[in-house]
């Protein structure tokens, strides 16, 4: 058994005990007293390890009999309770982690989670959602809308909401006392080709090197196809005797089709394949995840206006070139465009419209050319 030593304070004495990770002995300090007639041992300290002394060591006896102190046993416990609760408070990390690693994947999965790590992670990661005030989402919109485009904004606290409803709707947390304010946006920027510019765009495809960049710009503006789906698209997805093309996992969602005009069908018989399934392979045949360089290239030759995308400027010019031909009614061109909502068609509709209200004018003229007629008849006869 241990020897005791007493100390020069009632109550406190103290063990010697080797010393951790260290030569030599150390004193470990405890306390003595009695609480509601039962005589009560605790240990208080090591001499080196918690720099306890026998004075420190009477002060907490005092505080220990006045109930100003819980016991070491008793602080454990508590901390061990903490830990527990933290294991299971659902912060937006760990919903963000659940959320993660059912959407791993989506289409979306690499941009959320850049999105998420850039600028949610730092501020929200150890919060749970009922945690989170408004005023915190409101500073978060506003400095990013300092540096980053409304849409960045939009898509980074959609986010928020997204993570937060999915640990409700999972039954894990409690939800925010507040809805998310989304910055307005207006993304309805539609871009259309005259015919010079047109004409120029064909001219420079037609003079550039890179045939996989020039063909992709072509179907694009053939077939109104985006960015994504000419980089999936695949040779087995290409029906040439039905004449169609299939649309795997387009933005819409479910799979479609959309008829292979003779247009198209000329870039694709004449389109070089290789070894790789897809038809604008990328590197080593894989897919393709980028073509920036070549297009902007081709765009500036043909002089295009700089804000111009130039693969999702040609789907726009695709479909402003339908609708203002005043032959195609919107929900035809819906179904073109593989648009999951007619909202998202509607932006046309105006050029139909006006396409429409010249035809409609030519009533006009031609009433008049009667009237005239009639003039020119009735001052004969009166002669």
């Amino acid at each position: 058994m241990i020897h005791r030593f007493k100390t020069s304070y009632p109550g406190v004495f103290y063990r010697e005990v080797k010393r951790i990770g260290k030569n030599g002995n150390e004193k470990v300090f405890y306390i003595v007293f009695k609480k509601q007639g039962k005589v009560i041992e605790e240990k208080v300290g090591r001499q080196f390890v918690d720099d306890m002394t026998a004075s420190k060591a009477a002060g907490i006896r005092s505080d220990r009999i006045e109930n100003k102190r819980l016991s070491r046993k008793e602080i454990k416990q508590m901390e061990e309770e903490e830990r527990k609760v933290k294991a299971n408070r659902w912060t937006i990390n760990r919903l963000w982690e659940e959320y993660k690693s059912q959407k791993e994947n989506s289409k979306s999965f690499w941009t959320d989670s850049n999105r998420y790590e850039n600028y949610l992670k730092p501020r929200f990661a150890s919060k749970e959602p009922k945690d989170i005030i408004q005023l915190e989402v409101d500073r978060l919109r506003i400095n990013l809308l300092k540096t980053l485009k409304p849409q960045t904004v939009k898509h980074v606290l959609a986010l928020l909401k997204r993570i937060v409803n999915f640990g409700i709707n999972k039954g894990l947390c409690p939800g925010m006392n507040f809805k998310i304010i989304l910055p307005q946006v207006n993304n309805l920027k539609t871009e259309d080709l005259n015919p010079e510019q047109l004409s120029n765009l064909l001219k420079a495809l037609d003079e550039d090197d890179n045939i996989q960049a020039a063909n992709l710009m072509r179907l694009a503006l053939f077939t109104g196809m985006r960015r994504g789906e000419l980089f999936k698209l695949k040779w087995e997805d290409i029906d040439f005797e039905r004449g169609f093309i299939n649309i795997i996992e387009p933005k819409g969602g479910q799979n479609q089709k959309i008829p292979l005009n003779e247009g198209s069908k000329k870039i694709l018989l004449s389109h070089m394949r290789t070894e790789s399934p897809y038809v604008f392979p990328g590197r080593r045949g894989n897919k393709r995840i980028d073509i920036n360089h070549q297009v902007n290239r081709i765009k500036k030759k043909a002089g295009l206006p700089e804000d111009f995308r130039p693969l999702h400027g040609l789907r726009h010019a695709y479909a402003s070139m339908l609708a203002s031909s005043g032959k195609v009614d919107i929900y035809t061109l819906q179904k073109l465009l593989t648009h999951k909502h007619p909202r998202m068609t509607q932006r046309y509709a105006h050029l139909r419209d006006e396409t429409l209200k010249q035809a409609a004018h030519l009533v006009d003229s031609m009433i008049d050319e009667v009237i005239i007629k009639d003039d020119n008849t009735l001052s004969n006869y009166r002669m």
